[in-house]
């Protein structure tokens, strides 16, 4: 008796699905994710031995380059009540209120569309007052505005201020972080854990002395040097 022979037929699998589910996942990480901004001074921190990991979230950082100028950048949380661009545009609030106190014959105010490029800036440094120019620039003319290279007034203003009645900007930017609307800033704040000094190995002491100075007359007493992991010999 002849065997049956069966007809063998190609075996074609539908991509369709699987293609709009790529699509869907790739617009909306596009549309979701923040692209990492530069630093507006490039600095090497020096080396130590401590494996501590700075948090990513609820961080007040602060930049300090060899010239001693100063620059901010405030994280909030990964939940989405205190995510970061609330975080930030909170913050300008509360920085502008509290310049206001000191300056309260010229104020300053920040519109909607200007508290709303701040919230999608990582770093920032310059006087207040220039603040609302600045938030109107381009992309481009931002960087350069807060590049010491091309701006040598760069750099949130601050000196050796000891009275935390009459705080310079430096420490309004301070005052403005603990009254922010996400609790995790305020308890990362109080606990030092949320507030990071990142400086370049060829900064002099004095510089940096001057930020933890600064930071001891608010009160916040703990806080963390961001360095690099030394390797073993």
């Amino acid at each position: 008796m002849g065997r049956v022979k069966i007809k063998k037929k190609d075996a074609r699998i539908d991509m369709t699905a699987m293609s709009d589910v790529t699509v869907l996942l790739l617009t909306f990480f596009m549309l979701t994710s923040t692209f990492l901004q530069k630093e507006p001074v490039t600095v090497i921190t020096p080396s130590s031995v401590s494996e501590e990991k700075v948090p990513v979230e609820n961080l007040f950082s602060i930049l300090v380059d060899p010239e001693g100028r100063v620059f901010l950048s405030v994280s909030g949380s990964i939940d989405s009540t205190y995510r970061t661009e609330l975080v930030r545009a909170d913050l300008l609030k509360n920085a502008a209120a509290e310049y206001n106190k000191m300056h309260p014959s010229n104020p300053v105010s920040f519109t909607k569309k200007q508290i709303e490029t701040f919230s999608k800036i990582s770093s920032f440094g310059l006087p207040m007052r220039q603040m609302g120019q600045w938030l109107d620039m381009s992309q481009e003319d931002r960087d350069n505005a807060v590049n010491p290279e091309k701006n040598k007034k760069a750099g949130i203003p601050i000196d050796m201020n000891e009275n935390p009645e009459t705080p310079n900007e430096f420490q309004m930017w301070v005052r403005a972080a603990y009254n922010s609307m996400d609790p995790g800033l305020q308890e990362g704040l109080v606990k030092g854990k949320g507030i990071a000094i990142k400086a370049d190995q060829t900064t002099p002491y004095s510089v940096v002395q001057v930020v933890m100075d600064n930071l001891q007359t608010m009160k916040f007493n703990k806080f963390s040097l961001m360095t690099a992991l030394k390797k073993e010999e």
